[in-house]
């Protein structure tokens, strides 16, 4: 079936009507190795293995333009770029920073112990990470609001200590607006290391910067590229992509928010996916020619147009449950229910990396205001993985005891089993003793 025509969106009409490659092109997200950044990745970590400091002072000259006389900028400077913040601004990112606390402290895992047999105590014991580094972006994008959702939910699990890194500006330093909320949130150290650089320096450490035990936060393609290589050495949270949005829409929602909400997302990337299923063909070409509208006005007219070109898509649907096998199956980032019931609606959705439950819930409160953390499954990893949350800065150690009747009782069937696996050394360790 043709879709019908649209001067924004690359696909406009029912979902019903999509074909199978055009579903599928919808569905894929996942942006696709380059080979070239990869290789290109390579050789930068292996530069950091190799030359430490050095390296990262070259990279400083080479991508930044800049030469840097010390890798750690003082807290002197974090703490004046915080004063020298606009009291309004300052007071919303305070804001933002103690709800983010609040939404957080209550996720705080607890020791759980339990008694499998009598004598047999197996117990988990959740243990703050030693240090966690917290990458902050600082070309195109600057984004204080992401240094928040790492350093923040880290202070409140209790790590040993939290570091930034962001990329270095012709001063030398970070971008003003990252360092007043590092100085805001509590980071310990901050570095003025960007991209790949940055991230290598982090998971196996150099002369002035530490190794972490995870690194988390947004970056460029070089950055997620970076961030996949170190795997190996240290932990990161879910891969991350583009940013995306996914609106369910009723008869009772207001055209213009649902469209006000795909341009929010839009404007973050080119690649950025903004899709909406809209119950009824009517409500469908209402929101379809709000977000043309808009878009012909937007301040970020060129990456707005760019990804609702791409993957920009309003679809109707007969019925609400057509909708909810492909919010399934696309694992939205950010997935907006903009219908009559809301709350009883959240109870169809499988996989999403945050919901929003009504219209005036607004996807961009939840970047900036709710507490919740925004950084979010994307590219439809929100099938197995969450959103940045505390247990993402805890590692647990699992121990268990047995008693001495408990370890007689044991014995010989553990001995069976490691025979049975040809361990004769385990089957031995464990008969040992169940003798008198």
């Amino acid at each position: 079936m043709a879709l019908l025509a649209s001067t924004t969106l690359r696909y406009r009409g029912p979902l019903s009507g999509l074909s199978a490659e055009d579903l599928r092109r919808l569905m894929d997200r996942a942006a696709g190795s380059d080979a070239r950044v990869a290789m290109r990745v390579r050789e930068l970590i292996a530069r950091v293995r190799a030359d430490g400091d050095r390296a990262l002072f070259d990279f400083a000259r080479q991508f930044d333009r800049v030469e840097l006389t010390t890798l750690e900028v003082p807290r002197a400077a974090c703490e004046a770029a915080l004063a020298a913040l606009e009291p309004s601004v300052r007071e919303a990112l305070a804001r933002a920073a103690r709800n983010v606390a609040l939404a957080h402290a209550p996720q705080t895992p607890r020791l759980v112990e339990v008694e499998t047999e009598p004598g047999v105590l197996v117990g988990r014991r959740p243990d703050p990470l030693g240090r966690v580094g917290v990458y902050a972006p600082g070309g195109r994008a600057v984004y204080p609001s992401s240094v928040l959702m790492g350093v923040v939910p880290a202070k409140v699990a209790g790590v040993g200590e939290v570091i930034v890194c962001s990329p270095p500006g012709p001063d030398g330093l970070p971008h003003a607006s990252v360092l007043a909320a590092a100085a805001l949130s509590g980071a310990d150290r901050v570095f003025a290391l960007g991209g790949a650089g940055a991230v290598a320096a982090m998971a196996y450490g150099t002369e002035s910067v530490p190794r972490v035990d995870r690194i988390v936060g947004p970056g460029n393609a070089y950055v997620a590229e970076a961030k996949l290589q170190v795997v190996g050495a240290v932990a990161i949270e879910a891969p991350a992509g583009p940013s995306e949005i996914l609106v369910v829409a009723d008869g009772t929602a207001n055209p213009a928010a649902v469209a006000r909400e795909m341009l929010a997302q839009a404007e973050h990337d080119p690649e950025a996916a903004c899709v909406t299923l809209a119950l009824g063909d009517a409500l469908a070409d209402a929101i379809a020619e709000e977000v043309d509208r808009l878009a012909e006005r937007a301040k970020r007219w060129e990456i707005v147009t760019s990804a609702l070109g791409s993957r920009g898509a309003v679809l109707s649907v007969s019925s609400l449950d057509e909708a909810w096998p492909f919010v399934a199956d696309f694992a939205p980032e950010h997935l907006l229910i903009a219908t009559a019931t809301p709350q009883d609606d959240l109870l169809r959705v499988r996989n999403a990396g945050t919901v929003f439950l009504g219209e005036r819930s607004s996807v961009a409160y939840g970047d900036y205001m709710t507490g919740s953390n925004h950084v979010l499954p994307t590219a439809g990893l929100a099938r197995a993985y969450s959103g940045l949350n505390l247990l993402d800065f805890y590692r647990w150690t699992t121990y268990q005891r047995v008693a001495p009747r408990a370890a007689e009782s044991l014995a010989e069937d553990v001995g069976r089993l490691a025979d049975s696996e040809g361990l004769f050394a385990h089957a031995e360790a464990a008969r040992a003793w169940g003798r008198p």
